[in-house]
């Protein structure tokens, strides 16, 4: 064990210097390899986005399932300090193989993919497994009275954290898609910088070793406490009504097991389950990156001239930086003035209602975005919009049910789809167009779920109707859609921006592409019998698509704007009060919650109980995708169903931590100090063993009820 040497004069010893550096480094490393893993599946493997998606939660949910194994064999085998340091080995050869992967020259696809999903579960191993390792590390870094250091360590040590994570989410993209190599985006340099960091993170911790307070494994810590449980119940399942009354049901192991072990498993299991309904919070905070990012793509995202959605994924890292001293510095200090008794399991639930009302703004935000959605039909049903090209108004009546009650003007850019009933999964309906006092009649057939465009226009020697099919749907990266529709007798090339538009010729309509939000005032048009002509587009904004009319009006083309999808006219900083409450409230819940796993951890289960407060993370996306697909609820009201959920998960939570206890593991290791585990000491002299009995007897009653008056 190395001598523990103090930072200037204070109680916060120089060995958490390295732990916090190695977490930083380490952070980093993991996400800045996540931060173009799902474009490395999508680009470069050639994946499709459901397998991309698929593969990218596996990881992500392997990674929070490892910990349990990297906490036993530390707990029970190598001690944190070893596992550490083997375990970063495995991470650091798994950063290289999957760079490795990324090299074109190196084997073909199914090297690559091979080569990919090998590193990927290395990194998974090791990442998981050193994650409950380093955290409770670091805290046995402290002296048993310095609670208040040791608390402010598991504050400084998340701010690393989310340090590591802002500054790589920024610099690993930029190493994809600003610098080339073999020809393409250097994926094997955007997933090299993050190997290099782990390198520098493993390099950090071992150069601090000599500084280091190492606490030594106990044996097969885990194993013991099994075999302690199942004894337990076999003895309860097996007495009789004759048997001495056992206070709690671990107390029937008393006849093999020491009272020391048995107490430490009761401490562990009223922690874990005070952990069963944690979990909620998980699965509302987890949707940070999943359905805040979808919501945040039907948003306004104009924001001093960049694209804010770019980097609203760091938003919540930002945050964390600068709540994490406020909350330290200023506000728990001051609810402390006001004589609130400030406990961990108090800060936790406030955490909660907190990101609860994080889901009611985002409900609130939610109501006012969907407003600019086109909603797909429901199936037996088509949406219809009419576009009139003729000289004047007409009116539109559909067989079977008449959305159209109203006469439609020229050039008219129509409000809204309106709903048409097929009664089957596809029909062909007779559509009746009334124009200058004669009727004419034309035939389409329609599909379910489709949405299409009627345009009317004049053709000798009435009436002609051409139905086209619509992209309703809003690009993921909220730019807007574009088509052109052409009456002129001659075919068109328009260039809009970078993207290259093919126009036929005598009513005709181009593909449909997304081009980049911004203004055109003028838009190249080439065609055959007249030089390049300039287009007015004006304003293409986030999350419209727009069908534009190309015609002649006074010997000059022109292009006529109508919008099929509304432009998103909710700005995306309204998502920044959402983002802030569930910051505010992981301040409160997941610092206090790593420091309350730590501090009510038998000093042998340390990290076993940092495995357990992490695996509350992977059942939390277990939720979210139970709730997600099973409940099929519109958008709002799922945000809504998570946010009351949480509410009463709080309560519950609440009622539990009324009665919970606070222990002191110190206390306890103290108190049995002598006692090696089980009882095979006093098996040669029953004097000895009557005696050890009558000692527990004694011991364990402080122990048991210490921490009564503390509630919640």
């Amino acid at each position: 064990m190395g001598k523990l040497i103090f930072l200037c004069g204070t109680n916060y010893p120089t060995s958490i210097c390295f732990i916090v550096v190695n977490e930083f480094c380490e952070r980093f490393s993991y996400y800045g390899m996540k931060a173009v893993l799902t474009l490395y599946f999508l680009s470069y493997l050639k994946w499709d986005k459901n397998l991309s998606t698929a593969v990218y939660h596996a990881f992500s949910g392997l990674c929070y399932f490892t910990p349990i194994l990297g906490a036993v064999i530390a707990d029970s085998w190598l001690g944190k300090f070893k596992t550490i340091i083997y375990l970063s080995i495995v991470y650091v050869i798994g950063h290289v193989v999957k760079s490795v992967g990324a090299i074109p020259t190196v084997g073909n696809t199914d090297v690559h993919i091979g080569l990919s999903m090998f590193g990927l579960i290395l990194i998974a191993l090791g990442t998981g497994g050193i994650k409950p390792c380093v955290a409770a590390f670091g805290g046995d870094q402290f002296e048993e009275e310095h609670i208040k250091e040791r608390q402010k360590f598991f504050s400084i040590f998340y701010m690393s954290i989310n340090a590591g994570s802002v500054l790589s989410t920024l610099i690993t993209p930029i190493l994809r898609g600003d610098v080339k190599c073999f020809g393409d985006d250097c994926y094997a340099l955007a997933f090299g910088v993050p190997a290099a960091l782990m390198v520098v993170a493993l390099a950090v911790f071992i150069f601090g070793s000599g500084m280091y307070k190492k606490t030594p494994p106990q044996g097969n810590v885990l194993g013991e406490v099994c075999k302690c449980i199942g004894f337990a119940i076999k003895n309860r399942w097996n007495s009789s009504k004759d048997d001495v009354k056992r206070k709690h049901w671990l107390d029937w192991a008393e006849d093999k097991y020491s009272k020391r072990l048995i107490q430490e498993i009761k401490m562990v299991l009223r922690v874990l389950v005070l952990y069963i309904p944690l979990p909620m919070f998980w699965a509302l905070f987890d949707q940070q990156g999943s359905r805040w990012t979808l919501q945040a793509t039907r948003m306004n995202m104009a924001f001093v001239s960049l694209s804010f959605s770019r980097h609203l994924n760091m938003l919540n890292a930002l945050l964390i930086l600068v709540f994490v001293p406020i909350f330290d510095l200023i506000i728990y200090p001051l609810v402390g003035l006001c004589r609130i008794k400030i406990t961990p399991l108090r800060k936790m639930a406030t955490g909660m209602i907190f990101a609860a009302l994080a889901f009611g703004a985002a409900t609130l935000v939610e109501i006012n975005v969907v407003k600019t959605v086109v909603e797909p039909a429901p199936a037996e049903q088509s949406l219809l919009q009419v576009f009139n090209l003729a000289n004047g108004t007409v009116g539109v009546k559909v067989a079977g049910g008449n959305p159209f009650q109203n006469p439609i003007r020229e050039l008219q850019d129509p409000s809204t789809y309106e709903p048409l009933p097929l009664g089957a999964p596809n029909k062909e309906l007779s559509i009746d167009v009334t124009f200058t006092g004669r009727s004419y009649s034309c035939r389409h057939e329609f599909e379910e779920r489709k949405a299409y465009s009627l345009i009317v226009h004049q053709k000798a020697p009435g009436i002609e109707c051409k139905l086209v099919e619509d992209y309703i749907i809003k690009n993921e990266d909220g730019n807007p859609n574009v088509r052109f529709f052409n009456t002129l007798p001659e075919a068109m090339n328009i260039t809009v921006g970078e993207t290259e538009f093919y126009v036929p010729p005598d009513y005709s309509m181009s593909a449909n592409s997304a081009v980049n939000r911004g203004f055109y005032p003028a838009v190249r048009c080439n065609h055959q019998s007249k030089k390049s002509e300039n287009l007015n587009l004006g304003l293409l904004d986030f999350g419209a698509s727009y069908t534009f009319i190309l015609r002649e009006k006074d010997g000059k083309i022109v292009a006529e704007k109508m919008e099929d999808v509304k432009a998103n006219n909710v700005h995306i900083a309204w998502q920044i009060p959402q983002y802030a409450l569930i910051t505010a409230g992981e301040v409160m819940f997941s610092i206090t919650g790593l420091e309350f796993s730590y501090s009510q951890a038998p000093n042998n289960m340390k990290s076993v109980l940092q495995a357990g407060w992490l695996l509350t993370v992977a059942f939390g996306n277990v939720i979210v995708l139970i709730v997600a697909e099973g409940a099929g609820l519109e958008q709002w009201k799922e945000f809504l169903l998570f946010g009351g959920l949480l509410l009463g998960v709080c309560i519950i939570f609440s009622f539990m931590a009324y009665f919970y206890a606070y222990v002191d593991p110190e206390q306890l290791s103290k108190m049995y100090a002598g006692d090696s585990g089980k009882k095979k000491e006093c098996e040669e002299e029953e004097d000895d063993c009557d005696n050890m009995k009558k000692k527990e007897k004694r011991d364990v009653i402080p122990l048991t009820e210490k921490g009564r008056s503390t509630k919640l």
